[in-house]
């Protein structure tokens, strides 16, 4: 039997009581981005994780899932289970059609290996380049990985921060699929929407229109805190330029997280305040989703 695995100094557990969001999502919302963790003594971390984070099982995602107000979830494969995808996996064939999957891979993984991803909604990999998580990979690497999952229709999800963008622009623009940017490319909220930091996202998001944007996780950008006012205008911004081209997500259980424990219910609740009218929440949080996650279902306005 496998040792349960102790979540390293300053992990919080996951929030226990979750507030009823004011916001009603609309029917058939898709939370597209949150994870699962373990059980470790099922499904073990990684050894070479940076951080361990709490068990946060399929069955507490469900429930959440139910309690905000949402149908259907993207998992997102998250560093603490390296390459190793089987609590992501195991989570997918519980939700059956109700979930789809973001898998971190290794390059040597075998054609067969993928195909059963696939078959269990995986459609997309996440390249990593936050070094306070991961360890750097080559980006050669990622452009072999992100070649071989192109032929299958999948795309890549891209974790970098806002400063790296120089330097990762021309990596990004090699890849052959679509791009989704994780928590929109973590901006320093501090320099504001008009500042030449975030302008300079803009326009990398306006020169490639494959390019897709998750506007998400304001509880790690947000220097005030709770309701994270001060990260409105970065998420607000995106919207309403690419509005066929974002996504939102919880980032639940929120791992890592060091200075509070958010409240879910607290962030769906600012979802009106960055989508501002009913048309645009329809597209972030359901027609944009579905079009990359069950692409061919039919979606009622």
């Amino acid at each position: 039997m496998n040792t349960p695995q102790i979540p390293s100094k300053g992990a919080r557990d996951v929030h226990q009581a979750p507030r009823k969001p004011a916001f009603t999502p609309p029917p058939g919302a898709v939370d597209a981005h949150c994870h699962v963790f373990g059980p470790s003594v099922k499904f073990p971390y990684s050894s070479s994780r940076k951080y361990t984070p709490y068990d946060a099982p399929a069955e507490k995602l469900f429930a959440l899932r139910d309690h905000l107000g949402f149908e259907k979830n993207v998992l997102v494969q998250a560093s603490c289970h390296g390459t190793n995808n089987d609590a992501m996996v195991d989570c997918l064939k519980k939700a059956g059609d109700n979930a789809r999957g973001v898998a971190i891979v290794s390059p040597d993984i075998s054609d067969e290996e993928l195909r059963a991803l696939d078959e269990v909604g995986v459609r997309g990999v996440r390249f990593n380049f936050l070094k306070r998580l991961v360890d750097p990979t080559p980006k050669s690497v990622y452009l072999t990985i992100a070649k071989r999952v192109a032929k299958m229709g999948w795309h890549c999800v891209v974790y970098f921060e806002a400063d790296e963008i120089d330097e990762l622009e021309a990596f990004l623009t090699q890849i052959p699929t679509l791009v989704v940017i994780d928590h929109m490319a973590c901006p320093d909220v501090a320099l504001t929407a008009e500042h030449p930091q975030f302008e300079k996202f803009i326009k990398l998001m306006s020169d490639n229109p494959n390019f897709w944007v998750k506007v998400s996780c304001p509880e790690r950008l947000s220097i005030t805190g709770p309701p994270y006012e001060d990260v409105v205008p970065f998420a607000r911004t995106l919207v309403e330029h690419f509005p066929s081209r974002v996504l939102w997500g919880t980032d639940w259980p929120h791992p890592n997280m060091k200075t509070h424990t958010p409240d879910d219910g607290e962030l769906v609740d600012r979802i009106p305040h960055i989508a501002r009218t009913a048309s645009l929440q329809h597209k972030l949080l359901v027609e944009n989703p579905m079009k990359l996650y069950w692409p061919g279902h039919k979606v009622e306005a």
